[in-house]
């Protein structure tokens, strides 16, 4: 049979989909090209011209098809480089989200392994608040994983001409909960809304009202922006 994330998992993972997705666009544009290396005592990651404060955020080992937390890694436990992704345990903890609270997660029952630590990489970017991850082959069968922990990195802002493509690209990322991924959206930005029937109406800075439809399976509609001049 094959194993699934929970779905108090994919619903958290969902609540980042849209504005995850739009900031890890927004990191790669940032990164420049060029070979990396890190300095995880001092909490530097260098790419090209590039250095950045970053944090483990975990590895994926690919023989053994197992993802490991940064705050589980039994050489970086209580270490600096790890104390931004220490949030993410605590906030599975707080939530019930046994994924983010296993020190190592088994992923060889997975469809597709490498995914499912992708996802688990996004999903911690998402607990911990951070402005994207970044991915990179520390081996020749281990990827690892950091979270910028740096003001350098540009912030993706609300958009309200590109939010449909915006919030339609983040619903068709995992294909849970696109109320989830709407709503987690808007409160990423801080922006109002409420839920009337099968609608979430927000408002957004300078008053212009945005306005999400569902169809009777939960799929997204239609969205409505009301631009103000």
């Amino acid at each position: 049979m094959t194993r699934e994330f929970s779905d108090a998992f994919l619903l958290e993972a969902e609540r980042h989909a849209a504005w995850g997705a739009a900031q890890l666009d927004t990191l790669t544009t940032f990164l420049p090209d060029g070979p990396w290396t890190a300095d995880l005592p001092s909490c530097l990651y260098r790419q090209g011209e590039l250095e950045l404060r970053v944090a483990v955020l975990g590895t994926y080992d690919m023989d053994e098809q197992s993802w490991m937390w940064g705050w589980a890694n039994p050489g970086l436990r209580g270490t600096e480089v790890v104390a931004l992704t220490a949030a993410v345990e605590r906030y599975g903890q707080a939530h019930g989200i046994a994924e983010l609270t296993e020190e190592t997660v088994r992923l060889s029952g997975f469809e597709d392994p490498r995914r499912a630590a992708e996802m688990l990489a996004f999903t911690g970017m998402g607990a911990a608040e951070a402005p994207g991850y970044i991915g990179v082959p520390a081996g020749p069968a281990t990827q690892v994983y950091f979270l910028p922990d740096d003001a350098q990195v540009p912030r993706a802002g609300l958009d309200p001409v590109t939010l449909p493509r915006t919030l339609l690209t983040g619903a068709g990322l995992i294909g849970h909960s696109a109320r989830h991924v709407v709503a987690g959206y808007f409160d990423h930005h801080a922006v109002p809304h409420h839920v009337e029937e099968d609608r979430i109406v927000a408002e957004l800075p300078g008053g212009s009202a945005v306005e999400v439809d569902f169809d009777t399976v939960g799929r997204i509609a239609d969205v409505r922006v009301e631009i103000l001049p």
